[in-house]
């Protein structure tokens, strides 16, 4: 019995040296069937709309070699504009070629991820503009506050890689604030991280600091995929050209490309959740075709954001019986399609409240049914991703360790069954004292960050602590018992050569 305790222990919770309890670092498996919103028909349904989307009314790429390479590969280019036109039997062919699975490669090898198959990695939260704390407020991203939060997900185990800047540091100069973000990456954490796809000129610099931080040479960079990048078409039925140039040096470098368009419904798709999805699909598949007639082969996957807005105001809302059934929707569609999924955890929350914890919850069962592989904003989104807040990190660490408790497969065999402590203590005992709880009695449950499971005196003795505060403990906690992780000194000298040189050449002033 204390054998399978012992065994059990990793998928489990261990306490670290700051007092936070959390899971050991692991890749997060999803053993059970994906929930299908849309039957078979409907699928196929929006396959055939999306595909008369592109066949008839087309998309702009605002991109002369864009333009140049589709027209090569067979689309048609209207004379004069940037509009183009997809036989639907060239899209097919295309997506056809991309990967089912792709290894994103870290600094760290013990933080390479899977996506594809049953895998489900979560990000931490990106973009936002503003951050908040209780001390501090609401307050513009900085990079004090973006250092914080790389550190914060560095040590969060259930925070697998960064989907981008946690938050933006406005007090860094635009041309060069990649340079020190990218490095701050590298010197903080070992995960795998995102470059931005802002131009030809920031995704090559991001490509070539990621090779630093392996200490491996292009060859190998292009063998093995090791940053990620987020390509929002600009919906409706547009791809713009700094999106475009990251899609082009991606690609080519064999890459991870998620094509994510951003089909709001209602405001940048038609107000149907089935005409949000078939204008979804035709833009990703768009992208994802480009991409591949780029490079064939080229990882890439599929990216589901559409959500609803609010009529009145014009508020994009998340965590809606709506969003939930398009992501779901989207999971089907990247399945049609064999490709690596891509969703969120999102809230329109203003404040770390019920608000944010049921549309967080909602929108993460969403991703976690339809099979996402890549959970975008898994921790720390705020405001329909306006703020990044540290207590909603702590949160969201919750919520995530608490699914990915779930996902753990069910152990029944003749140990859990537990007859013998059944007997032994037989009918109107209690299993306190047992020999079988107690060699379960740092394992057989989940064991929660955040929640705090006393009667009601004694919490109210110890201060009536609401989650936001303990939230804020726990994560002044973390950031003060944060150690970076090793990085070898040749590459930390290497890195900052690069980054030193190219301040002095101006960064990315054009871009």
């Amino acid at each position: 019995m204390a054998r399978e305790a012992s065994r059990r222990q990793s998928a489990r919770t261990r306490r670290s040296a700051g007092g936070l309890k959390q899971m050991d670092w692991r890749q997060v498996r999803n053993p059970y069937a994906p929930f299908e919103v849309l039957r078979e028909e409907h699928v196929e349904a929006i396959h055939q709309a999306s595909m008369r989307i592109l066949e008839e009314i087309g998309m702009d790429f605002l991109h002369p070699e864009a333009l140049e390479i589709l027209r090569a590969a067979g689309a048609s280019v209207e004379a004069g504009s940037e509009r183009v036109r997809f036989d639907r039997g060239l899209i097919e062919e295309a997506v056809a070629k991309a990967p089912a699975q792709v290894t994103l490669h870290a600094r760290n090898p013990a933080h390479n991820l899977t996506l594809g198959g049953d895998a489900i990695n979560f990000t931490s939260v990106a973009s936002a503009p503003n951050v908040s704390d209780i001390d501090g407020g609401r307050r513009p991203g900085n990079f004090e506050d973006y250092c914080n939060l790389l550190r914060l997900g560095q040590s969060l185990n259930i925070v697998h890689l960064f989907g981008g800047y946690p938050v933006e540091p406005v007090d860094l100069p635009p041309a060069t604030r990649h340079l020190d973000c990218l490095q701050a990456f590298v010197r903080l954490s070992d995960k795998v991280f995102h470059g931005y796809s802002l131009g030809r000129t920031r995704i090559l610099d991001a490509l070539e600091i990621t090779r630093i931080a392996r200490g491996i040479d292009e060859a190998q960079l292009a063998r093995e995929t090791s940053l990620f990048t987020i390509v929002n078409t600009s919906s409706p039925l547009r791809l713009d050209g700094p999106m475009i140039e990251g899609v082009l040096e991606m690609a080519r470098r064999n890459q991870l490309v998620v094509i994510t368009p951003f089909t709001l419904s209602g405001a940048m798709s038609p107000a149907t959740i089935a005409g949000a999805l078939a204008q979804q699909n035709a833009e990703a598949l768009a992208g994802i075709a480009f991409a591949q007639i780029v490079n064939p082969g080229a990882p890439v996957a599929y990216g589901g954001f559409t959500s609803n807005v609010d009529m009145k105001s014009g508020a994009p809302a998340f965590g809606t019986p709506e969003y939930a059934r398009a992501a779901l929707a989207g999971g089907q569609l990247a399945r049609r399609y064999h490709l690596p999924y891509r969703s969120s955890n999102a809230n329109a929350s203003n404040a770390m409240d019920a608000q944010a914890a049921y549309e967080s919850e909602m929108s993460i069962w969403a991703a976690v049914l339809g099979h996402a592989d890549i959970v975008m904003h898994g921790a720390g989104w705020l405001e329909g991703g306006l703020c990044a807040s540290f207590e909603k990190m702590i949160l969201d660490a919750e919520l995530l360790q608490m699914m990915a408790s779930f996902l753990e497969p069910l152990v029944v065999d003749e140990d859990s069954l537990g007859l013998e402590a059944i007997q032994d203590v037989g009918p109107g005992g209690h299993f306190f004292g047992t020999e079988h709880t107690l060699a379960r009695y740092e394992t057989a449950f989940y064991a929660p960050l955040l929640s705090d499971w006393r009667n009601f005196e004694s919490w109210e003795e110890a201060g009536s602590p609401r989650a936001p505060e303990r939230a804020n403990k726990l994560y002044k906690e973390i950031l003060a018992t944060y150690e970076p992780p090793p990085l070898d000194p040749a590459i930390a000298e290497e890195l900052t050569a690069f980054v030193e040189r190219r301040r002095e050449e101006g960064g990315a002033p054009s871009d």
